[in-house]
């Protein structure tokens, strides 16, 4: 029987970060009561359809699910324990702020049964932590390492780098004291400046707010010489991790698996009648709450994807792999035949270009590939045969 992901998403933070374009949200208060009501509706309704496989991961993401009350979590993952069969060894992560405050609760969440921990410690100094917007110090986000490591088997971090005026030393010297904590998993993010968010807007102003393209390449492959050298190999773009110890639940999206979104903006993925479907939730919180106590749910789109839309959705996920794109998956997803989907010169020229190999029905990007992924990709793409 197939396997499938559910994301819960709970979109309140304390303070809104400069980089984030994520759906998330800060208000003054939050009624929590009325929260879990809401999510646990959303979560029965999805409930009632038969489901498309062996629940195998649970991903609370936000947004700040730290700020959920411990027992709301509990309340969730028992009931989606009752509402789907599931798999013993259950992935059930939740994401987490490293404030002094946050990290008390982390034994609560622990009871509560999440079995993994996502960090969101983005810098490792105090004058990068103020510039990233973050309202925790350096030292708090070490002692939350500390009280995690305590209570998780399995947890994992994320930084911030590739900042202005960032330095190899001064990253290489971070990405070592991280190294030191880190347990068997680390998400390493190059700072992208997205639309709509305060770092956009400060640029536009004129302010410098990322590094200069070779910098950015010589972070880069700094980090995959340290992460290698240290055990944690690249398994996806960003994300780093000792054999064995990948974030299931993001292995899922890559590899295009069935997933069901629950909560304001989350979205999901769905095979119905070998049809894949993309659903979206309401994205702003006041409206998703609405609907789910008027109707049960917050489902806004129900989106049957064409082929064209399939392929271009496994292109742009799988191939973030390192191990690359399977081409036999890519088949049994969208059921479309390598000699449709790509064009064999374009892909020979790749090759020659040193930015991808072909091997063993996969696509590989080589590092200078990964390095530009997104023209990788576009270029790939640009002559299939197959139409919307």
């Amino acid at each position: 029987m197939k396997h499938f992901g559910l994301y819960i998403h709970w979109p309140f933070c304390l303070s809104k970060c400069p980089y984030c374009d994520f759906n998330s949200h800060v208000r003054e208060t939050v009624d929590q009561s009325r929260w879990k009501k809401a999510l646990l509706t959303e979560l029965a309704s999805a409930g009632q359809k038969p489901p498309p496989g062996v629940l195998r991961s649970i991903f609370f993401g936000g947004g700040t699910p730290s700020l959920m009350d411990p027992q709301t979590v509990k309340e969730v993952i028992d009931q989606a324990k009752a509402c789907f069969p599931y798999k013993k060894n259950l992935e059930i992560t939740l994401e987490a702020n490293p404030s002094t405050v946050e990290a008390t609760r982390f034994q609560a969440f622990s009871q509560a049964g999440v079995t993994r921990l996502s960090l969101g410690v983005q810098s490792l100094e105090d004058e990068a932590l103020s510039f990233l917007g973050r309202r925790h110090t350096a030292k708090e986000a070490l002692r939350a390492l500390d009280i995690a490591a305590i209570y998780f088997p399995r947890f994992s971090f994320d930084l911030i780098y590739g900042r202005p005026n960032q330095s190899l030393m001064s990253w290489k010297n971070e990405l070592g004291k991280a190294l030191s904590y880190a347990k068997g998993h680390l998400s390493l993010y190059q700072l992208t400046i997205e639309p709509q968010t305060v770092f956009a807007r400060r640029l536009a102003r004129g302010e410098k707010m990322s590094l200069d393209e070779e910098l950015a390449a010589s972070l880069y492959a700094l980090t995959e010489d340290l992460m290698c050298h240290n055990g944690l190999p690249p398994y996806e773009v960003s994300n780093y991790a000792a054999p064995s110890q990948e974030c299931v639940h993001n292995l899922m999206y890559w590899n295009v698996d069935d997933y069901i979104g629950l909560g304001p903006g989350a979205h999901g993925r769905l095979t119905e009648k070998g049809e894949k479907v993309a659903t979206a939730r309401y994205k702003v919180p006041e409206i998703w709450l609405k609907a789910v106590e008027k109707q049960g749910h917050g489902l806004q789109v129900f989106h049957h994807l064409s082929r064209l839309e399939k392929l271009q959705e496994f292109t742009l996920m799988n191939l973030r792999l390192t191990k690359g794109l399977n081409l036999n998956l890519l088949q049994e997803k969208t059921g479309i035949h390598l000699k449709e989907a790509y064009n064999q010169k374009d892909i020979n020229l790749l090759e020659k270009e040193g930015l991808l190999k072909q091997k063993d029905s996969r696509l590989i990007p080589t590092f200078e590939g990964r390095l530009c992924l997104d023209g990788l990709i576009t270029f790939l793409l640009r002559n299939s045969e197959v139409q919307d």
